[in-house]
């Protein structure tokens, strides 16, 4: 429900009056009765809504692509280039990231991969309808869905309702999403790096799978997440095309940073329920 029907609805509202106000939401309500009941409300909704941050260099996809979203109850972060996305994730919260992948400067595909190489925020991309291999490349750095343009905006709304669904399924990260180096046991990860190095400092390579299942786990330190969760977590929209992969990096994963892989103590298998670590982690 928006913040619009939670007036409606109301039976002790009278009809509403609507102006913008912010560039974080766009609108403020009004009545005229009841007036501390409905700013209330309103104020509970607009807190509790999912907070979106839309990257396109187009001012006129932006403003339109806010009005609609604001319309189905959701807030709206806007964002006209890569630079400007940085400080706007540096400064907010966000729920999802609907980005432009073909922006001057820095483009969107470098700044999925590194939204992804510093965490699990759900990306979906905008795209070009002849820009194949940008979409793959896309899809393999991480993002959870696409949309090629010109786009239906009830289509777009309908993919961001499936991730956020999806993501919001799964336990809550317990590590701030900023964290760029994490600390289990002798191990420390470097995000920026995609690099693991133990006690001597010797430098262990990762693959793209395995260091988003790595962080995932480091995220989540003593949750238990199924395969399921973690193929949402780490492949997304594709997740069914990978069916065992979970299985298998999590074998690799365990041989690099498990002193005995065939009896693991930082990756615990729970049977039929996946997989837990249970190590203490910490930001270095």
């Amino acid at each position: 429900m928006n913040v619009i029907e939670v007036c409606r609805r109301s039976p002790v509202l009278s009809p509403i009056v609507a102006f913008p106000i912010s560039d974080t939401f766009g609108y403020t309500f009004f009545c005229t009765i009841n007036d501390k009941t409905v700013h209330s409300a309103v104020m509970d909704t607009i807190e509790n809504a999912p907070h979106l941050l839309v990257v396109d260099d187009h001012r006129d996809i932006r403003d339109s692509l806010k009005a609609y979203l604001v319309e189905h109850g959701y807030r709206i972060t806007l964002a006209e280039n890569a630079e400007t996305a940085r400080r706007a994730l540096k400064s907010g919260s966000f729920d999802l990231v609907v980005l432009d992948i073909m922006m001057p400067g820095e483009d969107g595909l470098s700044l999925c991969r590194d939204l992804r190489s510093h965490g699990s925020i759900p990306i979906i991309l905008l795209t070009a309808v002849a820009e194949d291999t940008d979409r793959i490349v896309g899809l393999e750095m991480g993002a959870d869905d696409y949309i090629t343009k010109p786009f239906n905006p009830r289509e777009l709304l309908a993919r961001i309702k499936t991730v956020l669904r999806r993501t919001h399924a799964l336990p809550p990260r317990q590590q701030t999403v900023t964290a760029t180096c994490f600390k289990f046991g002798p191990w420390k990860l470097d995000s920026d790096r995609q690099e693991l190095s133990g006690a001597d400092d010797i430098a262990i390579s990762l693959s793209t799978g395995e260091f988003q299942l790595l962080t995932t786990f480091l995220e989540r330190p003593g949750i238990v997440l199924s395969r399921d969760q973690l193929l949402d977590i780490t492949r997304g929209r594709d997740a069914a095309l990978f069916d065992r992969s979970i299985d298998n990096q999590v074998s690799r994963l365990r041989k690099k940073i498990e002193d005995d892989p065939k009896n693991p103590v930082l990756i615990k298998t729970h049977w039929g329920g996946g997989y837990s670590f249970t190590a203490k982690v910490t930001e270095a």
